[in-house]
């Protein structure tokens, strides 16, 4: 795999994908793209319970490159745009918990990167913002949906019609960021986090997220219902019988479960 992006594994089950452009800040251009999908496809063959996303250098990502896109006809604008989806896509369907870890910006398609994700921890004193507005365009890598279901339709909307930046304060208040750190502190802090959900069973996390993603979307007593369909294969389980018999003998359980 080529520097644009790399894999580096950093403890049993827990990845960090990194993107490697410092040059231009991370931006997603089309071989960055499509190398991001092969390594979201390569963590997934190798049953990761947990993926770090990090950026090099001073950003996380200033989304879509668009030196890249304006040389680009409307065809290749839409197969780029398409190509991002997948990959952003692939991170969010995929059964192993993942999280940004925004050392610098997230902007545009950066941030609809760090949207998909099921965390995001960030730096003190950083930018984060949906900023297709000021070219022309509308967040159109899951932006205008992922946005609203995190921080709600209104604080979604200024930000985007806007598209000026916030400051990661700002978004840790809202919610859009999980958790907020010094910058000194942030790697730290996000392996230590990885660390302990890789110690969780790697099943039962993949239903938590099925579940809170699936069941959000339906009425309560359907979504209830759907809770309850899925506890018998958990409740009848290994990794199950393993966490029963660790707490009975007072010692930390080693669940062996893996996802696809």
């Amino acid at each position: 795999m080529s520097s644009d992006i790399s894999i580096e594994p950093i403890g049993q089950y827990v990845f960090e994908i990194w993107l490697n452009r410092p040059e231009r800040m991370n931006a997603l251009g089309v071989r960055t793209v499509r190398e991001l999908s092969e390594a979201v496809s390569e963590v997934k063959s190798r049953h990761a319970r947990v993926v770090l996303i990090r950026g090099s250098g001073r950003g996380f990502c200033a989304g879509a490159d668009l030196k890249e896109r304006e040389r680009m006809d409307l065809n290749e604008r839409i197969a780029h745009n398409a190509a991002i989806n997948d990959a952003v896509n692939a991170i969010a369907q995929a059964r192993f918990v993942s999280i940004a870890v925004l050392n610098g910006v997230a902007l545009g398609g950066g941030l609809e990167l760090a949207l998909a994700c099921d965390l995001r921890f960030a730096a003190a004193r950083i930018s984060l913002g949906l900023t297709e507005s000021r070219v022309g365009a509308f967040p159109g890598a899951g932006g205008t949906q992922r946005l609203p279901r995190v921080v709600g339709p209104s604080r979604a909307l200024q930000m985007m019609l806007s598209g000026e930046p916030v400051s990661s304060e700002y978004a840790h208040a809202i919610g859009l960021v999980n958790e907020l750190a010094e910058p000194e502190l942030l790697e730290a802090r996000a392996r230590d986090f990885a660390a302990l959900l890789a110690s969780r069973s790697a099943p039962a996390m993949a239903e938590i997220k099925r579940l809170v993603y699936q069941g959000i979307e339906k009425p309560l007593d359907d979504a209830l219902r759907l809770e309850r369909a899925a506890l018998p294969p958990v409740l009848g389980s290994a990794d199950y019988a393993e966490g029963l018999a660790a707490f009975a003998q007072r010692r930390p359980p080693v669940f062996t479960g893996t996802v696809e």
